[in-house]
């Protein structure tokens, strides 16, 4: 994970509980249940094409090296300690199952999400459990993630950017599965399982560093623009790594949907609608922190470790103080933004999770300011 980084500006504390939001935990049984199938075997050919040799060799060698903080529970609760963290979102390690028929996906998933509630059962004061779907079979989905959320007290489902290969995150048939998201207030984390530009990625770890941010904002995009926000407002979505390349370009987006007939396909602008969705906070340094929260609003970011993975970050709470962003906004995303998302924390009720307002840096309001630029159009009839 890469080391702490200094402050640029003098620290805000920020108040309540910090909850990092972008954490892994392994469930290694799972991976019994696919052994010798052959889309698993398609599934890693596919992998190794686009990641190449080198990065595939690497990964091998760093996945053995971080298994025990994946599994080990007092590893990861002393990781907390010195991180500042005091309650984490645990989901599972992203891997793709999309090629698993019917059958397969429902033992693959019932596997994964009794484990990981378990796993979080052992510390219910400090780790909330995240759970998965088979996105490739819709209507399983979401009975899916009703489970999850009134079985199994998660807090969410973590997908990925697209539900199978050709089904996009704004395709109809998915559209039973969003609405029950919307209905239990589940939160919806998204989360890149690999990327589909295939083998020009395959050196230099392009495959992570250029591949997952354009995965996320790919899918990002399609939710925006097919409408699907304002189909289901109390959709609560949250994606990794700072939403990808979305939020430092969106203005662009806001451009086409000014410009051009076949773009104007929503009432409010895309960067309004991307302030619908949450984001981590995991873009490394206290600038593009700085950047992310006057794009997307200081109500929107949450902290964000990836942890324990090598992409991720040690100080989440360290690097959220080095930003130089007010009291507000730090005590915001330090954690109120995750119970706004996830609901209320453990050991906490509803009363006290009504944190002060966050306010932009400056005194203004908590309404993120619209992005320089951002057109106005009027509404769609």
């Amino acid at each position: 994970m890469t080391a702490p980084v200094p402050s640029d500006q003098g620290p805000a504390a920020g108040a309540g509980p910090a909850v990092d939001m972008h954490a892994h935990v392994a469930v290694p049984g799972v991976e019994a249940l696919f052994a010798g199938e052959p889309g698993h075997a398609e599934q890693q050919r596919i992998d190794a094409i686009t990641a190449g040799d080198a990065s595939m060799a690497y990964n091998r060698e760093h996945f053995g090296q971080v298994i025990p903080r994946l599994t080990d529970l007092g590893l990861r609760l002393a990781a907390m300690d010195a991180a500042g963290v005091d309650i984490q979102a645990v989901a599972p390690v992203p891997q793709s199952h999309a090629w698993a028929g019917r059958a397969l996906a429902m033992r693959i998933v019932a596997v994964t999400n009794d484990a990981i509630a378990a796993f979080c059962a052992r510390e219910p004061a400090r780790l909330l459990p995240v759970g998965t779907v088979s996105l490739q079979h819709p209507d399983l989905a979401a009975e899916q993630l009703r489970h999850a959320v009134t079985a199994l007290g998660m807090r969410g489902v973590q997908i990925s950017t697209a539900a199978a290969p050709g089904v996009e995150l704004d395709d109809p048939c998915l559209a039973g599965f969003w609405a029950a998201a919307e209905e239990h207030g589940a939160a919806v984390l998204i989360h890149p399982w690999g990327c589909t530009l295939g083998s020009r990625l395959n050196s230099y770890y392009l495959f992570n560093t250029v591949g997952n941010p354009v995965e996320t904002a790919l899918a990002l995009s399609r939710i925006i623009f097919s409408g699907l926000l304002e189909r289901h407002p109390g959709l609560k979505i949250w994606s990794a790594h700072g939403g990808g390349y979305l939020p430092s370009y969106i203005v662009r987006a806001d451009h086409a949907w000014s410009a051009r007939a076949d773009a104007l396909t929503t009432k409010r602008p895309p960067s309004e609608l991307l302030r619908q969705t949450f984001t981590d906070s995991l873009v490394y340094t206290p600038g593009q922190l700085r950047h992310l929260v006057a794009v997307m609003g200081p109500g929107q970011v949450t902290l964000g470790s990836d942890y324990p993975f090598d992409m991720g970050v040690e100080d989440p709470v360290g690097r959220l103080a080095a930003a130089g962003l007010d009291e507000d906004t730090v005590t915001a995303i330090r954690g109120g933004n995750a119970a706004r998302l996830l609901g209320p924390l453990p050991g906490r009720d509803l009363a006290s999770e009504r944190l002060p307002s966050p306010r932009c840096q400056g005194g203004r309001s908590s309404r993120a300011a619209p992005v320089a630029g951002a057109p106005r159009r009027q509404e769609l009839s």
